[in-house]
């Protein structure tokens, strides 16, 4: 229950802040029981994070998991400031970021770098936030370049699980069980008809990814894939001393060298982010169209300034591998999800955003969670990764509709996912004018023989997708 009710197709109550709106637990949302389930067993993603933190990064286990409580108290920062996504890192950078810190050596150099690039992805953010022309990037991009982003993220999301030596080559049977569990319980018109027919098929949905995580545990478990766990009791031991040693504080801010070297990942970084906060404005789009209870308003301006301020924090008290982003997407696309089923399943868009955020650190600091699904990691990373390129995909392909667009984002989409984001980007700048403009002097408006062309080969693409094979 909460303390301030929400009337019929206004915005959830909140307390004005300049244009921020603060919400906090039973006061502006109640605690929604599926999303504080789900949130327990959700964690696992971001403490996945904690391998790349102790093999690259030089830190004991205790650090690399206080490092991820402070990154998931951050987390909370934008949806309890009036952003209705629930807040994650940047997954698809994940391949990335590992590339780039094995140039540096384990322990200092590779912290120094880290730093390095959070700071100048905070300033990047800032830049956009204030300058207001992330808000334009946004809604003015052409939209086959929107498509080629998410398609290629997409893609590369899906890549590091396929790809010899990736997880699904470790443990097959247990992550393509959950995968394909996954995908049929958020995203199959045969089980959203049993659901809306049988109670407990409802139920298996209100708590989106987390029976495909529970499952593939189990099924790994009894192939033989991974071992049982041995379950450690009591609170989550946390080391904030030798965290603050890997501080800026401590061991000083990063040489401009090392600065100038982080510019490219930063880009890349943002470019990323980027196609996540279309998927997540997509998300909200269609959650809004299932929802005239609630009115769901948000800035695209204060998400840059709330993401550049995790990143710049993150970065002076708890450096992060993973960066901060915008949006943690299968967490958002199970809230938006469930939110459809109406009031009753979730009140408010936002008390199921910050209820799954708020047991991301509950989950973190009980040990016999944390001890139990330690083990398990691999599983949680990659059904959300393979969750995340399933949104992206699906909701870049939306993003097209002729032919010259589908053209230019497969193209870039192939691009990012070979040889990463800024060169798709400038690829998909270049195709977008040589294929897509009609006028390279600006004449945005077609000709009639233009269009008398396009026209003219519809039935031979037709006839073509129709011979027999």
């Amino acid at each position: 229950m909460s303390f301030y009710k929400r009337k019929n197709g206004e915005e959830q109550p909140y307390w004005p802040l300049g244009s921020m709106k603060i919400r906090l637990p039973f006061l502006h949302y109640r605690i929604e029981k599926a999303e504080f389930f789900q949130g327990l067993v959700l964690f696992t993603a971001g403490l996945s994070m904690v391998e790349i933190m102790t093999s690259f990064m030089g830190i004991s286990f205790s650090a690399a998991v206080t490092i991820t409580v402070i990154n998931q108290l951050l987390m909370l920062l934008p949806s309890s400031m009036g952003v209705p996504f629930v807040s994650g890192f940047i997954t698809a950078l994940i391949p990335l970021i590992v590339v780039f810190l094995q140039g540096y050596e384990t322990g200092t150099e590779a912290v120094h770098a880290i730093i390095a690039v959070q700071i100048v992805l905070a300033l990047i953010y800032f830049l956009f936030a204030f300058s207001g022309i992330g808000e334009k990037v946004v809604a003015k991009l052409p939209s086959s370049l929107k498509a080629g982003i998410l398609i290629g993220a997409g893609i590369a999301a899906i890549m590091t699980e396929l790809e010899p030596g990736g997880r699904m080559s470790v443990t097959p049977i247990a992550i393509t069980v959950g995968a394909v569990l996954c995908l049929f319980i958020m995203f199959s018109m045969s089980f959203k008809k049993v659901s809306k027919n049988h109670s407990w098929a409802k139920k298996i949905a209100n708590y989106g990814i987390l029976p495909a995580i529970l499952v593939a545990i189990v099924v790994g478990v009894a192939v033989g894939e991974y071992e049982l766990p041995t379950i450690e009791w009591g609170l989550t031991p946390l080391a904030f001393q030798e965290v603050w040693a890997i501080t800026p504080f401590v061991i000083g801010l990063p040489s401009i060298e090392m600065f100038i070297q982080a510019i490219p990942i930063a880009i890349m970084a943002y470019i990323i982010a980027y196609g996540d906060i279309i998927v997540g404005d997509q998300l909200m789009k269609r959650a809004k169209k299932a929802r005239p209870d609630e009115k769901i308003t948000y800035s695209f301006s204060n998400l840059h300034k709330f993401t550049a301020l995790r990143n710049l924090l993150n970065a002076f008290i708890a450096p992060h591998p993973g960066m901060s982003g915008p949006i943690f997407t299968a967490g958002t696309a199970s809230v938006a999800e469930r939110y459809t089923y109406g009031k009753k399943a979730m009140d408010s868009i936002y008390s199921g955003a910050n209820t799954m955020l708020i047991a991301f650190t509950v989950g973190i600091l009980l040990l016999p969670i944390v001890s139990f699904f330690a083990p398990f990691l691999p599983i949680a990373l990659s059904l959300t990764l393979i969750l995340t390129g399933y949104l992206c995909i699906t909701i870049g392909m939306k993003q097209v509709s002729t032919e010259s667009e589908m053209g230019v984002a497969g193209l870039m989409a192939i691009i990012l996912a070979l040889y990463g984001a800024a060169p798709a980007l400038i690829s998909g700048f270049v195709l977008y004018f040589l294929i897509e403009k009609t006028s390279l002097l600006g004449d945005k408006k077609e000709s009639k023989e233009e269009r008398d062309v396009e026209s003219s080969t519809q039935p031979i693409v037709t006839k073509i997708s129709e011979e027999p094979k």
